[in-house]
């Protein structure tokens, strides 16, 4: 430990605050300062008070490396009086066991991401020395690892973490309203963000931006609607069968990798349709006019924004899928032309329409998955339709047993004629066939239109089905980042708690991208949770002249956990150097105190 000052000019005159300072070692190498105690502006007599305080329990005059460790029983040797230490090894005591593997990771992925010198101008210190980004850092890993609110960061796991160990720092890391300022900070810097993560993943993986998935979301809140008409959290259509809450849409933009280059907030009753045109927009603003072919599921696209963008200089290439009402109008045609083999089980046919080329194509696969599905449906609700059929009961009763069918059975359900008596209690119904035969038709078959003409048709057939990584990005934001529901009132808390799970799934699918070659069947969530199981505990040892050497240990890894670091091509970080405290000190085992 050290004194330090910082200078401020005040009414024309320096002053000078003074701080106790202690360096401590973290992962990646670094030394950082931790502050320890603010002691304000302080006299030459306090100072040199303070000074021999300081080398009275000092843990660190940088001596610790030259400790040679004495059994209480032993005499210390002459030749190492100057640094010997004599410790009490059956009075040994293990301390605050806390998770260290993960947040390691976390933190490493973090550092190969750049996002330590991305924030370090953006977000400097204030000059209360609350580490801003830091703060950002630990909201960032927990939504990552064991995502949660704020709260149970503030008054849980930063004490059952090591991120206080890994970037020296302590409790006020984590004060209740420095989290939530941190995320008003935030906002701002999201266009840099998305350039800066475009740029590392070019590097780390060579990652091209030609190709573009796009889809939209929805999360909602469990809270009342606001009462500010320019407000986002708006009714809508819920992805999540949660029509009765309150939400906002989330429209992302990955490539077929999975590598997110951008996203928006919308207003929760914003329609699909709506949104592309100022997507486009900001990705050129963003990103320059480039080649780029968008490939997005039916619904989004509008007639108008796709000439739009065949008419753009560059034109602008998409792939989308069709709405059903154009594979009808178009079936007759489609009919004559004949199929091509793209991979195996995989067929298209292709029909050019002026500057769009249609692509119909079907997989044998989709198509037994499909079947199989309607048959069980259907045949579920034929037995059900005969068991009400055969019941003694009203006719309100009888239309709602009809309803509760329907509602659990609405594919099976059009394909069945059922007329209900106008006054009585009974019911005909009947399968038709027409239907029946339309259906088995267009079973694991899908139309799409493009305006690449001259590409080969197994392309366009791989760009589309990679639309499934967009769809996996939305999981696992939702389900593993724990994005939904939402809990903030405040609209840019809101906006920046989006920001915060959008950071961690760029971590996560760094990760996922480093595992991809070693094993495509091993997720991060698997690899977190091997890694979670290290953990870090403080080693006391007092001394026979009152005072306690602490050792901070993460424990040794098994060979599993060895094999995946060395796989992951990591090193791991040096145990922290041991310290000297009084006794007084070393019994608060709470990372809230202040040494």
């Amino acid at each position: 430990m050290f004194l330090r000052f910082n200078k401020r000019i005040k009414d024309g005159k320096e002053h000078r605050y003074w701080n106790i300072v202690e360096s401590q070692r973290c992962s990646g190498g670094k030394v950082v300062q931790r502050q320890v105690l603010y002691l304000g502006e302080i006299n030459d007599s306090q100072h040199e008070a303070w000074c021999r305080q300081i080398e009275g329990f000092d843990e660190g005059t940088h001596r610790h490396t030259q400790l040679a460790l004495f059994p209480a029983g032993r005499a210390i040797p002459e030749h190492a009086r100057a640094h010997g230490v004599q410790v009490r090894l059956e009075a040994m005591q293990l301390h605050r066991p806390r998770q260290w593997g993960a947040c390691w990771l976390a933190c490493e992925l973090y550092e190969q991401l750049g996002l330590n010198d991305f924030w370090a101008a953006r977000l400097p210190s204030s000059r209360e020395g609350t580490r801003w980004r830091d703060i950002l850092q630990i909201l960032v890993c927990y939504r990552l690892i064991d995502p949660g609110s704020e709260w149970r960061l503030h008054r849980h796991w930063f004490e059952h973490s090591a991120m206080g160990d890994l970037l020296g720092g302590d409790y006020a890391l984590v004060e209740k309203n420095a989290l939530y300022r941190c995320l008003d900070k935030l906002l701002m810097h999201k266009p840099a963000l998305f350039s800066h993560l475009q740029r590392r993943w070019a590097d780390l993986f060579g990652a091209k931006f030609d190709v573009l998935l796009y889809d939209l979301t929805s999360s909602y809140f469990e809270s009342s609607p606001p009462q500010d008409d320019e407000d986002k959290r708006r009714f809508g259509h819920s992805r999540d069968k949660r029509s009765d809450c309150v939400q906002v849409v989330i429209a992302l933009i990955v490539t077929p990798e999975g590598f997110p280059i951008a996203y928006e907030v919308l207003p929760g009753n914003t329609s699909d349709k709506t949104t592309l045109r100022d997507m486009l927009c900001k990705i050129e603003a963003q990103y320059g006019k480039a080649n780029r072919t968008w490939v997005m599921d039916r619904g989004i696209p509008t007639e108008e924004v796709l000439a739009q963008m065949r008419a753009a200089e560059p034109p602008v290439s998409y792939l989308v899928g069709t709405p059903k009402g154009r594979l009808t109008k178009l079936e007759k045609a489609l009919l004559e032309r004949p199929w091509q083999a793209v991979r195996e089980g995989i067929d298209v046919k292709l029909l050019p329409q002026g500057e769009e080329l249609y692509v119909f194509a079907q997989s044998r696969s989709r198509i037994d998955k499909e079947r199989a599905m309607r048959r069980r449906q259907l045949k579920w609700l034929w037995a059900r339709l005969k068991d009400i059929a055969a019941m003694d009961i009203d006719r309100e009763e009888l239309l709602m047993k009809l309803g509760a069918a329907r509602a659990k059975a609405r594919a099976a359900w059009r394909l069945i004629d059922i007329e209900v008596a106008p006054n009585l209690a009974t019911f005909k119904f009947a399968l038709n066939r027409n239907k029946l035969r339309k259906v088995w038709r267009r079973e694991g078959r899908y139309l799409l239109r493009s305006n690449l003409c001259g590409h080969d048709p197994a392309q366009l057939w791989q760009f589309y089905i990679q639309l499934v990584e967009i769809e996996a990005a939305f999981k696992t934001m939702k389900d593993d980042l724990n994005l939904r529901p939402i809990h903030h009132q405040l609209e840019g808390r809101i906006e920046a708690h989006i920001f915060v799970a959008f950071l961690a799934y760029c971590l996560h699918v760094t990760l996922r991208a480093r595992l991809k070659p070693l094993a495509p069947g091993l997720t991060p969530r698997a690899v977190l949770d091997k890694l979670a199981a290290v953990q870090m505990l403080d080693v006391h040892f007092p001394t026979t002249n009152g005072r306690t050497l602490v050792m901070s240990r993460y424990t040794e890894l098994n060979a599993e956990q060895k094999l995946l670091i060395k796989q992951l091509r990591l090193n791991l970080p040096s145990q922290p150097p041991p310290r000297i405290t009084p006794a007084a000190t070393a019994l608060s085992t709470s990372p809230r105190a202040v040494v």
